[in-house]
Order: C-alpha cells, then sequence, then structure tokens
C-alpha cells in the first residue's frame, strides 16, 4: 500500500515539475520528459507489471492534459515501460550506465513514435529538423536532468524494497 501511494505521489511531483518549473527551465523550447525518467526507471528497477503500471498513468495524465485524444501518450508510455521492465533481471543499482543508455532510448523512440504518428501522418516530412531541434536536444536534457533525478528514485525504491522485505520477514 505504501509503494503504491508513493509512486503516485512520484507521478504527480514529476508532471507538475515538468510542467510548472522545468518549462520555466526550458532551453529553446526544449523540456526535458520527466515521465519517461520514471516510467524507464521503475520498470528496469521493478519489472515489466510495473514499468507498464506506471507508464499508463504517466501517459494518462499527459493525455488528458495536453493529447489530442486519450490514450496515444498513455499506450506509448506503458510500452516504454513495459519494454524496459526487461532489462530488470540484468538491472544492477550500483551501475548508471544501463539506466542512462534505455532512458536514453526510451526518450529517442518515444521523440520518434510521436513524430512519425502526429507530424509525418499529416504529410509534415521535415524528420531531420524535427530530429536535430526536437528529438535529440530533449533527449540531452533529460540525460542532465536524469543524473539528478534517478539517484532519488534509486533511494526511495530501495528503502521500500528494505521495507518490504522485513515487513515480510516478520510474517515467516
Amino acid at each position: 500500500m505504501l509503494r503504491k501511494l508513493i509512486v503516485a505521489l512520484f507521478i504527480i511531483i514529476c508532471f507538475v515539475l515538468q510542467c510548472s518549473v522545468f518549462d520555466s527551465l526550458a532551453f529553446a523550447g526544449i523540456i526535458p520528459n520527466l515521465m519517461i525518467i520514471l516510467t524507464s526507471s521503475f520498470g528496469f528497477m521493478r519489472g515489466e507489471k510495473e514499468g507498464l503500471v506506471i507508464g499508463f498513468f504517466s501517459g494518462l495524465l499527459n493525455d488528458i492534459f495536453f493529447g489530442s485524444f486519450l490514450g496515444f501518450y498513455a499506450l506509448l508510455l506503458m510500452y516504454i515501460g513495459y519494454i524496459n521492465g526487461k532489462f530488470s533481471r540484468i538491472f544492477y543499482p550500483e551501475d548508471i550506465k544501463l539506466p542512462l543508455a534505455l532512458i536514453v532510448i526510451s526518450d529517442l523512440s518515444y521523440g520518434i513514435i510521436c513524430y512519425i504518428l502526429t507530424f509525418m501522418l499529416r504529410s509534415r516530412f521535415q524528420f531531420t529538423y524535427y530530429f536535430m531541434h526536437i528529438i535529440l536536444p530533449e533527449a540531452l536534457y533529460t540525460i542532465v536532468v536524469t543524473l539528478i533525478l534517478y539517484p532519488v528514485i534509486l533511494r526511495v525504491n530501495e528503502r521500500l524494497e528494505t521495507r518490504e522485505k522485513r515487513r515480510a520477514q516478520k510474517f515467516v
């Protein structure tokens, strides 16, 4: 129960930070995607199911506030969380290379899929411009923010896991 509450708080806090604080810290109109960081992090820390659920609720918030129709970002972030969850078997908390790589790949994939489904299908074929001016700068900004936010997420997850292990030992 505590884990669900803390994850819900993380989703809301990251969404509010992304929409308010980082909106005012935008570089050339580019803001980091905290929802990708959160979804990917919990995906490879906790597995496919948790990545999928967190991706759904993160995407649903994006859909409600910014989407043209309900479900696009929810579905996209669900897939990202699920695919990142596949890497939970090779995840080691002390190694930051895998999380950084997965978050960068997730953000680039997110940007490319958004381009294909929202721009290219409407006959806007300026992919190199979109990639160089929106997708790549967002991925770089997301990497910088990941270096700050990921250790916080990792520490909270580790504390929750130790708390859950202690509670499980009481019943054994």
